[in-house]
């Protein structure tokens, strides 16, 4: 698994497709930020919460300078379902084989009641205009995510 990103490491570079058949580059965002977030699995409650937060704060974090980029291990026929149930208004890439997860260290050993196993760390990374990490969060909480994120960004002071 590969190292945990840390502020000024250069985001590793990615091309996935999304929910809306596109073709989806980090270097297509270069020269703004870009907030890349790892969501286990669509339609699931806490992935629902998150992805509608996201949602629901888009047009704050587009005025502040952010675009916003989830990402899932889920195949795209789950991804276009999720938007479409949720009308979520940012693309949605599919990771089937959580490549980017695995170079994002978004994948990797999980303890869910007593059992290990291998999955999707809920994760965010903000990437800067240049391409570098400018913050790297972990094991995040659905719940409640967005609105510290916001905070850590010092976009609600």
């Amino acid at each position: 698994m590969a190292e945990r990103l840390s502020t000024g490491d250069i985001a590793p570079e990615f091309t996935l497709q999304d929910s809306a058949g596109n073709t989806v580059s980090l270097a297509d965002y270069r020269g703004q930020n870009v907030v890349v977030y790892f969501y286990p699995a669509a339609s699931t409650p806490g992935c629902t919460k998150e992805a509608c937060d996201f949602r629901d704060s888009l047009d704050s974090l587009k005025s502040a300078g952010y675009a916003v980029l989830g990402i899932s291990p889920d195949a795209l026929p789950k991804l276009v379902k999720f938007a479409d149930n949720e009308q979520l208004n940012f693309p949605l890439l599919s990771d089937e084989d959580h490549t980017v997860a695995e170079a994002y260290a978004a994948w990797g050993e999980k303890k869910n009641y007593g059992k290990v196993y291998e999955g999707l760390i809920r994760s965010t990374i903000v990437v800067d205009p240049a391409g570098k990490v400018a913050l790297a969060q972990y094991n995040v909480r659905a719940t409640g995510h967005v609105a510290k994120l916001r905070r850590d960004l010092g976009l609600d002071n």
